[in-house]
């Protein structure tokens, strides 16, 4: 199986979606968002999991060596106003329109990211919720 064979696979079943952080970033945004219109645990627990998104954005552009909390914070306003394509281009240092830099990710990577993040975080809260109730 050579790589073209795997990325042909990736492509037909899933696609391709921005990287750079992008999808990270949008997902975080309307997450929060979403979480503001609950109320109580749930309206937390959503709006922590948005935050923790923006891990992936934040080490991006440090392991870039790009100053993280200005780059996140530059890359969540573009991104607030409705530029769902903007990620950290590393190559110029700087937040681009990322899929016209042709700067792409399987999305299988980012599902199976989110849904591992997702699962491991559920077990924890049970595991909490086990230990306050005995």
């Amino acid at each position: 199986v050579c790589a073209s064979d795997l990325s042909s696979g990736i492509n037909a079943e899933y696609g391709m979606i921005a990287g750079g952080g992008a999808p990270e970033t949008e997902l975080s945004i309307k997450l929060s968002q979403y979480a503001a219109t609950l109320s109580g645990v749930e309206s937390h627990c959503i709006k922590a999991f948005a935050e923790s998104l923006e891990i992936v954005p934040f080490t991006l552009a440090e392991n870039a060596g790009l100053p993280p909390i200005n780059i996140v914070t530059e890359l969540r306003n573009r991104h607030a106003m409705g530029e769902a394509m903007a990620g950290i281009n590393v190559k110029k240092s700087c937040i681009t329109n990322i899929t016209e830099e042709n700067v792409l990710q399987p999305l299988l990577v980012s599902i199976s990211a989110i849904t591992l993040a997702s699962e491991t975080v559920r077990a924890i809260l049970k595991i909490d919720d086990i230990v306050n109730t005995r």
